[in-house]
């Protein structure tokens, strides 16, 4: 809101004017795939968009899941009129069971959206209930000094919408997940074009938007192209079982099939925990229609033709306990895969899965299986703009400072040069990193402010802490080298009174453990002197321990295992027991670690 000159009585000081200034807070989702959240800061109010999971790395051992560190918002958390979700991917909704307690806001989104919210809430058993607040593309929400409004879009979920913002200082449009589908599957409605020029025309202040294919010429093919290459490999393979592996909350994906196998006499029977969630939620809300009948068992599908059936299953990704793998290890209960089998992947890799998915498609063919995944058969449509997609848009829009969101940093940069190519001068372009601040002030300026809090908090089980190295570190050094642990029995004078107990996990000192006996004893030995010489106080023996034996193991292996000395103390009828782990070399927390409250493992569905 501009300042505006305020008179002054005689003599009196100069009131100080405040500043004024829109600060665009992305707090995720930039320079990574997932874990999406991006807040719109204007004096007394905040607004946020978006409040998703990424997926763990390889190298992330035992993290179920990863979510932004909101510790920004909490903080400020009386400023946040309401959380506004573009569509119902866990890459946007999944880290909302764990932020929304911490926050207490309200939160908008379409019915499918909030009615996937509501079920990850109930999934993971938390006490709290948020407010759900039901919105429709073409109305309006009244935030603070916020009017925020929604347009649909096509993607590869119903109930996808950009959204708009007018704020004081000018329009702000977040696209959200979308593409130009001109033929969208079951008479549904694409991306409404013209809500999108009608906002052009008004002027637009900054645009985010999707920057997931911009590194991908063209347009991105329709849904319906998908559909006419699953009626071809039903036709082929009219004596075969044929198992499609798909994203579960691909529901457009998903009505294609039942549709297909309707015509070709088939039955559906449904595997994956989240598969079937996310079917039965759409079939109840009205999203898809198909007939109860057309659905079986697996105990039916055992007494029917393979030919009858067609399973609908998880695993795409190559997820290591989905459906699909589970069937390429034989381990699933139900399904045996051989010869008679053909299996459709219906989806491509997600960055840093692609080895998953190979070892996946390796062992389908070890089964006996025929596998179709190869991008060019069409068997999958991508939900994302392709570059003359996103040139459209920003035709359409035309903003004064563009800011690419969702990608990976390459895919940043690349859209950064589409929209320079469009005619947005350089100095209006923006790409920023998680933490970064944008700042749009009364001037109609823009430029980047001070960095705020940010970062990843890791989810294993029921334990939430922002641990961006020091927990990673740690189990990769027990990966990697196993542990070794040391028993010892002192009495008050620090010397042994029993046999050291030595033991190891994981460790190629575990084979020899009896042959180095010698040479821990003589390192523990050297620490006891030091302890009873008063060089070393007992607090530190650990440590001293520790350091003794790394001397001697030093000397004749490269690297050694996390060394744990267990130690009891026996004195005069008091026994206390004293246990130190091993300590690695800390990398630097961004946060407190903190616990998240009593849920149940979540057990998330990747999207693409």
């Amino acid at each position: 809101m501009p300042n505006a000159k305020r008179g002054r009585r005689s003599g009196a000081a100069a009131p100080e004017r405040t500043k004024h200034v829109l600060k665009i807070i992305p707090l995720g989702g930039l320079g990574e795939i997932g874990k999406n959240l991006t807040a719109i800061e204007y004096d007394d109010d905040i607004i946020v968009i978006d409040c998703g999971l990424k997926f763990p790395e390889e190298e992330m051992l035992g993290i179920d899941f990863v979510i932004p560190d909101v510790q920004y918002l909490i903080e400020k958390k009386h400023k946040i009129r309401g959380i506004f979700l573009t569509h119902g991917h866990e890459d946007h909704i999944g880290a909302i069971p764990l932020v929304i307690p911490r926050l207490d806001v309200p939160l908008y989104g379409a019915p499918l959206t909030l009615a996937l919210v509501e079920h990850r809430m109930l999934d993971t058993r938390t006490p709290y209930k948020p407010e759900y607040n039901i919105v429709l593309p073409g109305q309006t929400v009244r935030a603070g000094c916020f009017e925020v409004g929604f347009i649909r879009v096509a993607h590869s979920i119903p109930d996808s919408m950009a959204i708009y913002v007018r704020t004081p200082l000018g329009v702000v449009v977040h696209s959200g997940d979308f593409k130009l589908d001109m033929t969208p599957i079951g008479g549904t409605e694409g991306t409404d074009l013209a809500s999108l020029a009608a906002l052009g025309k008004e002027g637009v202040t900054l645009l985010l938007s999707d920057s997931t294919n911009s590194e991908r010429p063209g347009f991105t093919p329709s849904e319906a192209i998908v559909g006419r290459t699953f009626e071809d490999i039903f036709r082929r393979y009219k004596d075969r079982r044929i198992i499609i592996a798909a994203f579960a909350s691909n529901l457009y994906r998903a009505s294609q099939v039942f549709a297909i196998a309707a015509r070709f006499n088939r039955k559906v029977l449904l595997l994956g925990r989240s598969m079937v969630s996310y079917v039965e939620l759409a079939m109840k809300l009205g999203y898809i229609d198909a007939p109860p009948e057309l659905f079986v068992t697996s105990q039916e599908a055992d007494h029917m033709a393979p030919n009858r059936t067609v399973v609908l299953t998880t695993g795409s990704q190559g997820e290591p306990f989905s459906g699909l793998v589970l069937m390429s290890k034989a381990e699933h209960k139900q399904i045996r895969l051989g010869d008679r089998d053909i299996v459709v992947i219906s989806a491509t890799p997600i960055p840093g899965n692609e080895k998953l998915v190979s070892n996946t498609i390796n062992r389908l063919f070890v089964c006996g299986c025929d596998v179709i995944y190869e991008r060019d058969l069409a068997v999958h449509a991508s939900g994302h703009a392709s570059r003359e997609e996103q040139k459209i848009l920003l035709n359409l829009i035309k903003p004064k400072f563009f800011m690419p969101v969702h990608g990976e940093y390459r895919h940043l940069v690349r859209h950064s040069q589409l929209a320079l190519e469009m005619g947005i001068p350089t100095r209006n372009i923006f790409v920023l990193q998680n933490g970064d601040v944008l700042e749009l002030d009364s001037g109609g300026k823009a430029k980047f402010a001070a960095r705020v809090e940010s970062g990843s908090v890791l989810v294993d089980g029921v334990m939430l802490g922002e641990f961006e190295g020091s927990l990673l570190r740690e189990r990769k050094e027990l990966s990697e080298s196993g542990v070794l642990a040391i028993s010892l029995v002192l009495n008050d004078e620090n010397r042994l009174v029993a046999k050291l107990q030595i033991d190891s996990r994981g460790s190629i000192y575990g084979f020899d453990s009896e042959n180095m006996r010698p040479d821990v004893e003589t390192a523990v030995e050297r620490a006891l002197e030091g302890v009873r010489a008063g060089a070393v106080d007992r607090l530190s023996l650990p440590s001293e321990i520790r350091k003794k034996i790394r001397e001697i193991l030093g000397r004749n292996y490269r690297a050694y295992p996390g060394i744990i000395p267990l130690i009891s103390i026996i004195g005069a009828g008091d026994t206390v027991q004293a246990q130190e782990k091993e300590s690695v070399p800390k990398a630097k927390r961004t946060g407190r670690p903190r616990r998240a409250r009593n849920q149940k493992k979540p057990a998330p569905e990747r999207n693409q």
